[in-house]
């Protein structure tokens, strides 16, 4: 009798129904948010280096509620936009995890290995680039280790929806989960590494807001007029504790609920993601970039940026790390697993996703201003390799997505010719 080979998994195989149409939705919300954001970094590329430059940093510079300094809160517009408005983004992330590992691709262990061992070494290999190249230039610049390590899914998702009409959902998926497991690495990166002394106490008093917020989500007890309280008093405890703002947005989002009840069409986390994505997407984070993207190319800058080991640490890690990181780990996990690759993939697929995936900007350029203090000149060299680096690694996806596409759009030509 004649022995059965055992079925291997299909690696990134495809999607549901309904999985597919939560994944699109997804993506085309996604995509407008990362076209928003191009146009804001360059608004601030072109108005820093115009003969405005001074009035950019004048706005950047202004402090709205000097009268706040009692309470700590004497914050310029950069830093509204940066702890104040990026919170909605990782309350949006917040809500995103969750529902990833309540009903999405994390909750089932085989499903998520692919994903999550992919983000780990999409994060470890673009350090060690940057470590490598950076050991021996003070402690302080290995500060930056963290910023090639992160990835911008509005910006990356924006250049998949331009180039990649025809690529699998199971492809985008991938990238989506991938991102939302970059998110959560880098969430607590920043909370542990960007952290440098915080009050316990006052952390703790931010549990109570949360906690209440988390009741009343519950309870389905939406109404702005006590949510949004209790979440901007989350929001101070944990600024006022030394603990990076955001964060408070991610303990809330992680309060929501996901399942839907008897009677609900949705659950409770898709109904607030549905209403404070386009918040997120459309003002809060496009404004992060207005404030955080401007730096000046004049005179020597951009020199200087391109000699700095610090730039080229994370240019290199944006570029080749995410590639190494993420293809590799994915190939191995095929190579030593029962796993393997969906027939209807080519590993060709895994470095376009992989190259797309080194597009780092909202949390790189965040990461880089919780590293290097304001005056530090290589705040500014960061600022130029996130963006030269994302650009690289665009193009580089941008050709091999492309070629993919086109193949897999003369296969669905074939398919369609031969049906009829």
């Amino acid at each position: 009798m004649e022995e059965k080979t055992p079925s291997r998994r299909g690696l990134l195989a495809r999607l549901s129904g309904t999985e597919a149409r939560t994944v699109s939705q997804i993506l085309r919300a996604e995509s407008v948010g990362g076209a928003l954001l191009l146009v804001a970094a360059v608004l601030a590329l072109v108005w820093i280096n115009s003969p405005w430059g001074e009035a950019y940093e004048a706005v950047r510079s202004f402090v709205p509620w000097p009268g706040g300094a009692a309470l700590g809160l004497d914050l310029d517009l950069a830093h509204w936009a940066a702890d104040g408005l990026l919170a909605i983004f990782f309350f949006i992330v917040g809500l995103e995890l969750k529902r990833e590992f309540v009903a999405g691709d994390l909750r089932d262990p085989g499903r998520a290995a692919v994903p999550v061992v992919a983000a780990i070494g999409g994060m470890l290999v673009p350090a060690l680039i940057f470590v490598a190249l950076n050991i021996g230039a003070g402690g302080s610049a290995l500060r930056g280790w963290a910023i090639p390590t992160a990835t911008d899914i509005a910006f990356a998702l924006a250049v998949l929806a331009v180039i990649a009409s025809h690529l699998p959902t199971s492809l985008r998926a991938f990238l989506l989960t991938l991102a939302v497991v970059d998110d959560l690495l880098a969430i607590a990166v920043i909370a542990i590494f960007y952290t440098d002394e915080f009050n316990l106490g006052v952390l703790a008093a931010a549990l109570v807001p949360i906690a209440l917020f988390g009741l009343l989500v519950q309870r389905r007890k939406t109404s702005w007029w006590a949510l949004i309280p209790l979440a901007l008093l989350a929001w101070y405890f944990v600024h006022a504790s030394g603990v990076h703002a955001t964060i408070a947005g991610v303990l809330l989002g992680f309060t929501v609920p996901v399942v839907a009840r008897e009677g609900e069409s949705t659950g409770l986390a898709e109904h607030l993601e549905h209403l404070w994505r386009p918040v997120s997407a459309g003002v809060a984070v496009p404004l992060f970039a207005l404030f955080a993207a401007g730096v000046s190319l004049r005179g020597d800058a951009l020199v200087g940026a391109m000699t700095s080991t610090v730039a080229l640490g994370v240019v290199g890690g944006l570029v080749l790390g995410k590639l190494v990181g993420i293809f590799g780990s994915t190939f191995v996990v095929a190579k030593c697993t029962r796993a393997r690759l969906d027939p209807g993939l080519s590993w060709w697929d895994i470095v376009g996703v992989a190259l797309l995936a080194g597009i780092g900007f909202t949390v790189s350029l965040l990461i880089g201003e919780l590293a290097f203090d304001a005056g530090d000149p290589r705040g500014d060299y960061v600022k130029t390799a996130v963006l030269l680096g994302s650009l690289i690694a665009a193009v580089l996806a941008a050709i091999v997505l492309s070629a993919r596409n086109r193949a897999y759009r003369r296969l669905e030509g074939a398919e369609v010719s031969s049906t009829s």
